[in-house]
């Protein structure tokens, strides 16, 4: 698959010729699959590949996206997206558990049952359009980024499964102290329950494979961008191009060459990350993704300081503080639903 970013966003995604069969995608469901038989836990999630990570409400199942099945379409996801979500192996099984998690709900109907209720609350509570974290919560476990478990009872029924099921998991001495310590607890106990059950719901649909989806990558993608609020060429150009220097200076006062924007922030990387954290309440991992992307777009760019470092540096404070808030309050599409 050697094409152009051009040839393949005018590509239909079921003409991609993508499976999961011979790719790294087979190692990481097997190893879900030995997770879940280390707990004694019968039941295993099919999976698929499709437009994006979610698991359906009536399906016991896992939909994988289309990009983790072949290099050369993460490339175009990290172009298109500036990430690519599940493409290393820690970050695959972070997301394989949380959906394994909606799937074994699903197959056992763990949601009706009063006790869940109690725990999580209402699964038929409508998904918020928003949602604003509390960083500081001990009443929910951390898992995935933007503290997903916030956003809805089911999420925070996968997101504490995940934690659960995560080979030595040492969550009984890290959420001892925890409110979220009784969620945790609970999941212990229902999958004693349920761990050698047949499970009630059994379906292997498929639904929406790759397969039979017409849509273009083109299409696909500006419908994502929009979804995150981010802008035809990068969410961050124009407050990098507000900050730095589009076009190289010849000479700087002194008669030295503009050192690049790309390797200013790199090198200011770990007290912007530090400072920022402190005044959002975002974990360090967070931050740091929004310098990343910062730094990735500012050397495409080519861009080059235009003031004093000491200058650039309180603006870029300011800069990756307001992405940083932003990237919070739209945290909830992070992973499909």
């Amino acid at each position: 698959m050697n094409w152009s970013d051009e040839k393949l966003l005018d590509m239909r995604m079921c003409d991609l010729g993508v499976q999961l069969e011979g790719t790294p995608l087979e190692d990481r469901m097997a190893k879900l699959y030995r997770e879940l038989e280390q707990q004694g836990i019968r039941f295993r999630p099919h999976c698929w590949l499709s437009e994006d990570w979610f698991s359906p409400d009536d399906v016991p199942g896992i939909a994988i996206p289309f990009y983790l099945a072949h290099p050369r379409l993460m490339r175009l996801e990290k172009k298109q997206l500036l990430e690519v979500e599940g493409g290393t192996v820690s970050c695959c099984m972070r997301i394989l558990r949380h959906e394994a998690g909606h799937a074994l709900d699903t197959a056992y109907r763990l949601h009706r049952r009063r006790k869940w209720q109690a725990v999580f609350g209402k699964n038929s509570a409508p998904y918020p359009t928003y949602y604003q974290p509390k960083p500081y919560s001990r009443s929910y476990v951390v898992h995935l980024d933007q503290w997903y478990a916030q956003s809805h009872p089911a999420e925070d029924f996968a997101e504490t499964f995940a934690v659960w099921l995560k080979p030595r998991s040492p969550w009984r001495k890290q959420y001892a102290d925890w409110p979220a310590y009784k969620k945790l607890v609970y999941v212990d106990q229902v999958m004693d329950d349920v761990r050698s059950k047949s499970p009630p719901v059994r379906s292997r649909r498929r639904v929406d494979p790759v397969h039979r989806i017409k849509k273009t990558l083109r299409e696909h993608y500006a419908a994502k961008r929009e979804h995150y609020g981010i802008g035809a060429n990068s969410y961050y150009d124009r407050d990098l191009r507000r900050l730095f220097a589009e076009v190289p200076r010849a000479h700087l006062k002194n008669g030295s060459r503009p050192a690049t924007a790309a390797s200013f922030l790199r090198r200011v990387r770990p007290e912007l990350r530090r400072v920022t954290a402190e005044w959002t309440g975002a974990s360090p991992y967070t931050v740091d993704q929004v310098l990343r992307e910062m730094i990735d777009r500012a050397r495409e760019l080519k861009l080059r300081l235009a003031h004093s470092e000491q200058d650039s540096k309180r603006d870029a404070l300011a800069m990756v503080v307001v992405h940083t808030m932003k990237l919070l309050q739209r945290g909830h599409h992070r992973v499909a639903l």
